[in-house]
């Protein structure tokens, strides 16, 4: 790896203010307080029932039993935290792995034991609920929380059920471990090197086509071998979830989905609906200019994140991007460059890439009585400045949200990309500033290759699982099937100007969302064209739109996608929307060409 740095020198965090390490007694400590005040809440089952027609008792159960409850989640979280935050770093540590697998299951245990809450709750009626909230005002703070909640009432089974449901969910789960170590185990053969999928995955950007096209033939070589496999896990797990939709009486497939997420069908759809008609002035044009550029009439699909020269690109060390990042904020507001400032001050971020260290990146907010911890493996390269500043944006978003508790700072996922993206596309904005020309083209190509990817990529993804779902309520479907089903949604997205060459049927047995998170894809695409709106209203006003935008983020979970964004006027609704948000993208496209 070359990189314009000492790796060394990068920061590591220290999560001795969480815990000292896997023998800390604060541990159990902490675990034993969090049983304790389950257990408390635990014998309170059934006075909520009993208490519906005394407006004032049960007003002063709810606040008891709802701060129980949020006392409970706090020491299940921090233990939980501290465990996920340690192995994620070491991750060729059997030790580590152990110990955040036994403190899942006691968590759970634990857990389990307050399932009645949310269910007798729901069994109360609407009148109730609110006469309690006016006869005991200090528990109105808890609406949001509730609302939430209730969200979920008409679909709830018995007790009994549920329990059922909570006991079997570690047997479902091994059906997603099976399709992990599938994919972990994978090795695609290209020429005399064996590369993992992430590995092939990477090469798949490579300058050189030659080695792009290899490494596509040989994933898909291996794809194909796994994809019996991985074509019964996604079979099985469809049909459980049909099952259990028909038993909770959801009217689609994506319906849960939606409720966890606290967005409307409607608002997806139109989200959708707008993409799908902004492909052609998107997609399908920027893959004819990018073959352009590269000389040649059309793409193939290994083609579509190759770089456009085979030049070196720009690299950026620590305290550059560092400052970078922080300008960035600084020029939006003080607050948010103050914020970010502090996670650089203490060691709260863990950016050194070393061996044992998961790949990927994130902002652990861990509860609203601490402070968020960010992972990431900096690497120097543009997209690691990108990252840095999205991981910070969450560490905003959180620390700005924390005052309200850790319930009600829990933000849906229809908000909670907000600052990460907004702080990705403020950073790019300076550095797109900053650029030279002869830099400027790759810039945007970068970009945009970035918002397809989020937007019109995750839509296509979303498309197929729809199709694929609606499909598998007739019977199993064939890994062919689900090939063709593949091949005729991505073709859709990408269009005339990307050859989707034989190999590339099998490509879906990698999208581990199919998997892990059904119908969770559109929420990238939401976030992205949801926080274009945002930035479109800052460029209007920025000065007015930076404390309605502060006030956004500080309020959490307490305020619906449509509450949060009506201050901007803004109405995720409509597809004009959402299709505001495609012209933004589509003006990127626009300075592209110009350069062509």
């Amino acid at each position: 790896m070359n990189a314009p740095f000492k790796i060394d020198a990068l920061p590591e965090w220290n999560l001795a203010d969480l815990y000292a390490g896997r023998d800390d007694p604060r541990i159990e400590t902490d675990l034993a307080a969090a049983k304790a005040a389950n257990d408390e809440l635990a014998s309170l089952e059934g006075l909520f029932l009993q208490a519906r027609n005394e407006p004032e008792r049960l007003g002063v159960l709810l606040d008891r039993g709802i701060k129980l409850y949020e006392q409970a989640t706090n020491g299940l979280w921090g233990v939980g935290a501290y465990a996920g935050l340690a192995a994620s770093t070491a991750r060729d540590d059997p030790a580590w792995a152990k110990f955040e697998a036994d403190l899942r299951a006691r968590s759970s245990q634990i857990a389990s034991e307050s399932l009645f809450f949310s269910l007798e709750l729901n069994q109360l009626e609407d009148g109730e609920l609110e006469a309690a909230l006016r006869a005991h005002p200090a528990t109105i703070r808890w609406v949001p929380w509730l609302r939430r909640l209730r969200l979920s009432r008409p679909h709830e089974l018995t007790p009994d059920l549920e329990r059922y449901i909570v006991d079997r969910g570690p047997a479902v789960a091994n059906w997603v471990r099976l399709y992990d170590e599938t994919l972990a185990k994978l090795t695609a053969h290209v020429g005399k090197e064996s590369l993992t999928l992430p590995e092939a995955l990477n090469r798949l950007s490579d300058p050189d086509g030659k080695r792009r096209k290899a490494a596509a033939d040989g994933l898909a070589k291996a794809l194909e071998d796994r994809a019996s496999t991985q074509g019964l896990v996604m079979n099985t797990l469809a049909f459980e979830k049909q099952v259990e939709d028909r038993w909770r009486r959801f009217d689609s497939p994506a319906q849960s989905r939606h409720l966890a997420n606290e967005v409307d069908a409607d608002a997806v759809d139109a989200l959708e609906q707008a993409v799908v008609e902004a492909y052609p002035r998107l997609s399908h044009r920027y893959y004819a200019l990018k073959a352009k550029v590269m000389g040649r009439k059309t793409l193939d699909y290994w083609d579509r994140n190759a770089p456009l020269t085979a030049a070196t690109p720009r690299s950026y060390d620590w305290t550059q991007a560092q400052g970078i990042v922080l300008e960035s904020f600084q020029a939006l507001a003080p607050k948010f460059a103050d914020t970010a400032q502090t996670f650089f001050d203490q060691p709260w971020i863990d950016a050194r890439p070393r061996a044992g260290k998961q790949s990927g990146a994130y902002s652990h907010p861990v509860t609203a009585e601490r402070h968020p911890y960010v992972f990431m493996n900096y690497m120097g390269e543009r997209r690691d400045v990108l990252t840095l500043a999205h991981e910070l944006g969450h560490a905003v978003h959180q620390t700005l949200c924390a005052p309200l508790g850790t319930l009600l700072a829990d933000t849906p996922l229809t908000l909670a990309e907000t600052a990460s993206i907004f702080g990705e596309g403020l950073v790019f904005d300076r550095l797109l500033a900053e650029a030279t020309p002869q830099d400027r083209m790759g810039l945007l190509a970068g970009k945009i290759e970035d918002g397809l990817n989020t937007v019109v990529r995750q839509i296509a993804f979303h498309r197929f699982e729809r199709r694929f779902h609606e499909a598998r309520k007739d019977g199993e479907l064939s890994p062919d099937q689900i090939g063709r089903l593949w091949l005729e949604v991505m073709g859709e997205s990408l269009g005339p100007a990307v050859t989707l060459n034989e190999g590339y049927e099998h490509y879906w047995a990698y999208v581990s969302h199919f998997v892990h998170a059904p119908f969770y894809v559109y929420a990238y695409a939401f976030g992205d064209l949801l926080v274009r709106g945002l930035m479109e209203r800052r460029r209007e006003d920025p000065e007015a739109f930076a404390p309605l935008y502060e006030d956004l983020l500080a309020a959490g979970g307490t305020r619906t996608y449509v509450e949060a964004l009506k201050p901007f006027g803004l109405n995720p609704r409509e597809k004009a929307f959402w299709a505001a948000g495609c012209a933004q993208l589509e003006r990127l496209v626009d300075e592209f060409e110009a350069l062509v």
